[in-house]
């Protein structure tokens, strides 16, 4: 598990509220929650965001190697959650067909969609070097933590 316990969670849930709170530019806010993120998860090699503009994901603020710039609505895993506007846990991602490699050394994904006003804004990306790095409970409270982002 990503961050091993619920009580690491709430007090990430905690401080993204905190970063966020009072703050309203969406850029300094997906840029300080992928910091937090990126240096609380354990084995992530990635966390950041993409937004949806031009029908497509575009790259945002993010921790880790460079990325991919352009995806589109429906390839990868960034792009399948899109789509569905649901979570996506791929806990060997190898085996997603599809799946874009931006970083060879990824092996695990989640990615949780951000919703603004109800309506798709775009994703938050989390990758990491283990296989089978995140599940429900990881799931559960990055959903919040995307939640927060703009909605606090």
């Amino acid at each position: 598990m990503a961050a091993e316990t619920k009580e690491n969670y709430e007090l990430l849930t905690q401080q993204a509220k905190a970063l966020v709170t009072g703050e309203d530019d969406w850029v300094a806010n997906t840029a300080n929650v992928s910091a937090l993120l990126f240096n609380s998860l354990k084995n992530v090699n990635f966390v950041g965001v993409y937004r949806m503009k031009n029908d497509e994901l575009l790259l945002g603020p993010f921790q880790g190697q460079p990325a991919c710039v352009h995806i589109p609505i429906g390839k990868g895993v960034c792009g399948t959650a899109a789509q569905a506007q649901k979570t996506q846990i791929v806990k060997n991602v190898h085996d997603f067909s599809g799946h874009i490699a931006c970083d060879s050394r990824t092996n695990s994904e989640i990615v949780v969609p951000i919703f603004k006003d109800k309506v798709l804004w775009g994703v938050f990306d989390f990758d990491s070097t283990k296989l089978e790095n995140f599940n429900e409970i990881d799931q559960k409270y990055l959903e919040k933590i995307a939640e927060i982002i703009f909605n606090h």
